[in-house]
């Protein structure tokens, strides 16, 4: 390129061959201008690292909570939120990319062309610095030379006049004219040296100045050209190749947004509510009609009703028959010091046969517990087979290892598939009787109606008395009602005491006889209530019940979501707590 455009006649050399000061300081400004656009490279690198630094930090403080219940049922809006992270964590990646291909490709070729050009600019200079004193000092040779013609001269003419004035002078003797002439001799010689003198350094002096002014300083002019040239190139290249960096990554970042819409084209809505009626449905039927009160007319239950319903409105406030403010304060104290059973709860606070759960959901997590449970026992059976066979290989060949040594892993691999098969076998159980379950019309919060179909609230007030005239068979029925009520004061919570029968009934502890004679005196019953579900009690302080099993109501619901009922069965009258939302109660007058 730099011979065609000196073939051309375009060049530093021969436009600008007296520009050196002005050509040094034009490469100076060009080469700084280059690094300074190496330093745009290097703080646009730095912003992709921290570009991509903020956009990893984003992704981690928006990642969702792993959580094992909604992984099962997640919603398609999350699904596809989470996709969208992994294409923004991935964008980020390839800001990364960018930044070091920068680094590395653009950068680090900036910096090194940089240094080469200084190298070459400074040595451009110093050898023109070099040819441009050299031709200054041959000047000067030239000047002196020069100055030392005029000098001789001047002194060879005023020997001439001298001699001239010296010859016509007819009173100066012969030897002093002669010594005159020799005089304007030596002068005249001397002058003719210096003017030789003087047209040898001047030819000198032309040829390396036309040398100088047409090959040599053209010639570092022209390095300097080459060398401005290489450098506005490598700004086209590095240019081109920064640009070339982000078209590399740019068709890994066209499918992160490809993804991103494939994420949100995946959300949909009716799948969600879908998975939301998985989600909470809990199998119970929604309340009949409320019928109308006619209070026109005579009823001998409306007082009782609207007795029944301030009962239930002020139920924190109520004293029944036989039992005392002094009472429900006793009722308190006594929670407190017993402890509960604990450990049929599982990890995330639920029992571990899943009562407390709607029929819905109970059916879902017994489901899955008998997957799991399924693929627990096949991976178990696996292990032990595989013990078994390496027990058999030890047997036949003694050499490879002593089958005493797997003994005792087999062992322990058949305990534990005997423990993992009788619980799937439970829960096989849980699982046929929660499918085979009637659940009734109305859930157990809600509303009951009561026998003559007048709609009143659980604690409704009846005009009949009914005694208890079922007995506990003593049958264990699996609680598959509902959830119960979660309070600090259940008995079922763990923190209830056991009130499974009357003073002198020869049940209880010794330990509790004081206490229970103390807080059970003669009380009379408060009205009667039906059993809706079939209740097992797994904790001190609850009695069993059958469904459609009449009790007497003691005390009513204080708030906690349990009921002290007394029931009369083979073994005796018997009293302690069930769930208020697995009874209708009748309250007397």
């Amino acid at each position: 390129m730099a011979a065609q455009e000196i073939e051309s006649g375009t060049t530093w050399g021969k436009e600008l061959w007296d520009q050196f000061d002005n050509l040094a300081t034009h490469t100076q400004k060009g080469i700084d201008f280059f690094e300074r656009f190496g330093n745009f490279i290097r703080d646009r690198s730095a912003i992709e690292v921290e570009y991509a630094l903020k956009l990893r930090r984003l992704v981690k403080n928006y990642q969702p909570k792993k959580n094992k219940e909604d992984e099962e049922n997640e919603f398609s809006s999350l699904i596809a939120f989470k996709n969208v992270l992994k294409e923004v964590a991935d964008l980020a990646g390839q800001r990364e990319v960018v930044a070091e291909n920068l680094q590395n490709q653009v950068l680090q070729g900036i910096m090194l062309l940089a240094k080469n050009l200084r190298d070459e600019r400074k040595k451009a200079l110093n050898q023109g610095a070099g040819l441009t004193q050299s031709l200054h000092t041959q000047i000067g040779t030239l000047d002196r030379a020069k100055r030392s013609y005029e000098k001789a001269f001047r002194e060879a003419e005023k020997a001439i006049e001298g001699y001239h004035k010296a010859d016509a002078d007819f009173h100066l003797s012969r030897a002093d004219v002669e010594k005159q002439r020799v005089n304007m001799n030596i002068r005249n010689s001397q002058s003719e040296d210096a003017k030789s003198e003087y047209a040898n350094q001047l030819q000198i002096t032309n040829k390396q100045q036309q040398q100088h002014y047409q090959i040599a300083l053209p010639e570092v002019f022209n390095k300097l050209q080459e060398l401005d040239e290489k450098r506005t190139r490598g700004m086209k290249e590095f240019i081109k190749r920064a640009a070339d960096v982000e078209y590399e990554v740019s068709p890994i970042i066209a499918r992160c947004l490809e993804g991103m819409v494939k994420a949100a084209d995946s959300i949909n809505e009716k799948d969600d509510s879908m998975i939301v009626i998985e989600k909470y449905q809990s199998g119970f039927q929604p309340p009949g009609d409320i019928p109308f009160e006619d209070l026109s007319k005579p009823d001998p239950d409306a007082s009782n009703n609207s007795q029944t319903h301030n009962s239930s409105t002020g139920l924190n406030h109520m004293t029944g028959k036989g039992t005392t403010k002094d009472k429900l304060k006793k009722r308190v104290g006594i929670f407190g010091i017993f402890t509960g059973n604990k450990n049929n709860l599982t990890t995330d606070g639920l029992k571990e046969d899943f009562s407390d759960l709607p029929p819905t959901q109970r059916r879902k997590k017994l489901t899955a517990k008998v997957q799991e449970l399924q693929q627990k026992v096949a991976q178990e059976q696996a292990a032990s087979d595989g013990l078994m066979k390496m027990k058999g290989v030890y047997e036949a060949n003694s050499m490879l290892g002593d089958p005493r040594t797997v003994e005792e892993q087999l062992n322990e691999s058949v305990s534990r598939l005997d423990r993992l098969r009788q619980e799937l076998l439970r829960y096989q159980k849980l699982l046929e009787q929660a499918n085979n379950q009637t659940f009734i019309q109305h859930s157990p919060q809600s509303n009951r109606v009561t026998q003559n179909g007048q709609r009143s609230s659980r604690h409704s007030n009846g005009s009949s008395n009914h005694e208890n005239s079922h007995e506990d068979n003593g049958e264990d029925h699996p609680d598959d009602a509902g959830s119960l009520s979660s309070s600090s004061a259940s008995p079922e919570s763990g923190l209830g005491t056991s009130h499974t029968s009357l003073p002198g009934s020869g049940q209880g502890s010794t330990n509790e006889q004081p206490m229970n004679e103390e807080y059970y005196e003669a009380e009379t019953p408060l009205g009667t209530c039906r059993a809706l579900y079939p209740f097992d009690a797994t904790s001190e302080g609850s009695i069993p019940m059958s469904e459609g099993e009449e009790l007497q109501v003691i005390e009513v619901d204080q708030g906690d979501g349990w009921t002290r009922v007394r029931r009369f069965s083979s073994k005796g009258w018997e009293e302690g707590f069930v769930p208020t939302s697995y009874i209708e109660c009748t309250l007397y007058a």
